[in-house]
């Protein structure tokens, strides 16, 4: 059973890629991690789309990260970190063509991997953003260096520091310019498809040549601090075990600014 649901509007050229684990929140397995990468690498040569549009399946959440029960083993250098979502999103497998992020619910931790390669984020009403890796007893490392190229400094801290306790509502999102355009509730998947259209009319080549050049001045800052990464992580993060039993004591309270 597939993981990422992929639906292509040849009319439109646009490609709807949506995370398909609504029971888990979108949490992205080990499963979920080779399928993006897959879908990835197939859009880069289907001429019949130009533009795709990644969205969660249901209510509740975008993507809520790596999925915990993901076994994943780890080398004992720190300079040899096995991420599995460091290759999940689109730019990391050479896709240029535009990547729309359309978000409802919940969009935490890991997805912020994806995000920080979509171009830009339609989001309804109801979306939260927030960032669990210090509660836990985890660094949070790539996810606030792609988010620190799209919020200010102060604000990706405080969500980065603050963990669990906090959540960034989709106005606040807004406001601090992580989201572009701010939809009524269930609206955003609609919205980013319309946004996907025009721009899916106009010449490829052009289009994905400004992709490309966006990216690369993100990418000249962006080296070196993945750079950094690995040793921080391996420096910062708690025992396996340890990040475990602050997981398991989470309290449900937070707040939504």
């Amino acid at each position: 059973m597939n993981t990422v649901r992929v639906d292509v509007d040849q009319g439109a050229g646009v490609a709807a890629v949506t995370l398909d684990r609504p029971a888990r929140l979108n949490a992205i397995d080990l499963t979920m991690a080779r399928e993006l990468v897959e879908v990835w690498r197939a859009l880069r040569f289907d001429d019949s789309v130009r533009v795709v549009v990644l969205a969660g399946s249901g209510e509740r959440a975008f993507c809520t990260g790596i999925d915990r029960d993901a076994v994943v083993a780890q080398p004992g250098s720190p300079y040899m970190q096995d991420d599995p979502l460091l290759g999940v999103g689109p730019k990391a497998n050479g896709l240029w063509k535009p990547v729309v992020a359309a978000v409802e619910g919940m969009a935490c931790g890991g997805a912020f991997y994806l995000l920080g390669e979509c171009e830009f984020v339609v989001a309804g009403a109801g979306a939260t953003f927030f960032d669990p890796h210090t509660t836990y007893g985890m660094v949070s490392a790539y996810e606030s260096m792609l988010m620190a190229q799209r919020m200010p400094y102060g604000e990706v801290a405080r969500m980065v520091l603050m963990g669990s306790a906090e959540r960034l509502s989709a106005r606040r999102a807004y406001d601090v310019g992580l989201v572009s355009e701010l939809t009524d509730r269930g609206q955003a998947l609609a919205a980013a498809a319309d946004r996907a259209a025009v721009i899916a009319g106009y010449p490829a080549e052009a289009v994905q040549g400004t992709v490309r050049a966006l990216w690369a001045a993100r990418e000249a800052s962006l080296a070196p601090a993945f750079a950094q990464a690995p040793h921080l992580i391996a420096l910062g993060n708690l025992p396996g075990a340890r990040q475990a039993e602050l997981f398991a004591a989470r309290r449900a309270e937070f707040r939504t600014r």
